[in-house]
């Protein structure tokens, strides 16, 4: 910025110079000049106002920026990926937001979507399980009310599940029961038989997984049934107090409804409101917060609508 020029004072100007004058003639004269002084100065500014200074304009400079670090050199967030500890992971990052954030930013090479290791996976029908026919080293009853045989989940997804049925109950919008958990590579290969033999390719594949591509697969999913004297089937499950409630409070416990009506384009499935799919507690939340319907679109990536061929 720069300083405004400072307007010259009477006294600040050269002295007079003459013969000395007796005192009262001395003030007299004085005060005569500084009065012709003022005047002229009066008149000056009145008649010249000086052009106003231009503003100089200043770039804004963001303070706050930062270059982006990655988030895998963090000693934290490497402990709890060599123990395996997803939770912790997330945290590591800062919680559920930041760490979708550094996904979508390819900030975290770390993290691998396709990894079924982890909570954070993508199966969907461009992106098989990688092995195809992979299978997660420990598995653990559902502590609920089942309908099939397909009753186990991994041990951190069971007691998810539990709460979960124990928080609607208190709630007061009925018994949750589990009607599929697990199904093995080789299940999956009969359960998606028989659809195509019932109902034809196009419409099994809006409806099941193809072998390798199945949230099921992974351990990480079950498909949830509304109970009371006995449990229905996953067709009636849907518009129950329990399914409204599930959709409404299931990100609390570490779930989200996979398969969205609004999702269909993306995923390529019909909207199933019973199955839930696990991600975690921190992740969960940031996807309920943020208005999300499908992973693909919560981790940036393509819509997958059909299989490649």
């Amino acid at each position: 910025m720069y300083a405004a020029p400072q307007p010259q004072h009477a006294e600040s100007r050269s002295p007079i110079h003459g013969p000395a004058l007796p005192i009262g003639l001395a003030i007299t004269a004085l005060g005569v000049l500084l009065s012709l002084a003022g005047a002229s100065d009066a008149s000056t500014s009145a008649a010249v106002q000086p052009e106003p200074l231009a503003v100089l304009e200043v770039p804004a400079v963001d303070v706050g920026a930062t270059p982006a670090v990655d988030p895998c050199a963090d000693p934290a967030v490497q402990q709890a990926l060599a123990a395996g500890d997803d939770a912790a992971t997330v945290a590591g990052f800062g919680g559920g937001e930041s760490f979708r954030a550094a996904v979508v930013a390819g900030n975290a090479p770390c993290i691998a979507l396709d990894d079924p290791a982890h909570s954070w996976v993508v199966v969907n029908k461009a992106r098989p399980l990688v092995p195809m026919d992979y299978a997660p080293p420990v598995l653990a009853p559902l502590p609920m009310q089942t309908t099939t045989s397909a009753n186990q989940v991994r041990p951190e997804v069971a007691a998810a599940a539990g709460e979960l049925a124990q928080a609607a109950d208190a709630a007061g919008v009925g018994q949750l029961g589990a009607n599929n958990g697990y199904r093995s590579y080789g299940l999956q290969v009969a359960t998606y038989e028989s659809y195509v033999e019932d109902l034809g390719q196009a419409e099994a594949d809006a409806g099941s997984a193809r072998p390798g591509h199945s949230e099921h697969q992974t351990g990480l999913a079950l498909d949830v049934v509304a109970c009371g004297g006995g449990c229905g089937g996953i067709d009636g499950f849907g518009g129950t107090p329990q399914s409204d409630w599930v959709a409404a409070h299931g990100w609390e416990h570490g779930f989200i409804v996979r398969y969205e009506t609004v999702g269909t384009g993306v995923t390529g499935y019909e909207p199933e409101p019973w199955h839930i799919r696990y991600i975690g507690v921190d992740l969960a939340a940031a996807y309920h917060d943020g208005g999300f319907h499908t992973l693909e679109e919560f981790f940036g990536l393509p819509a997958a609508p059909d299989y490649p061929h």
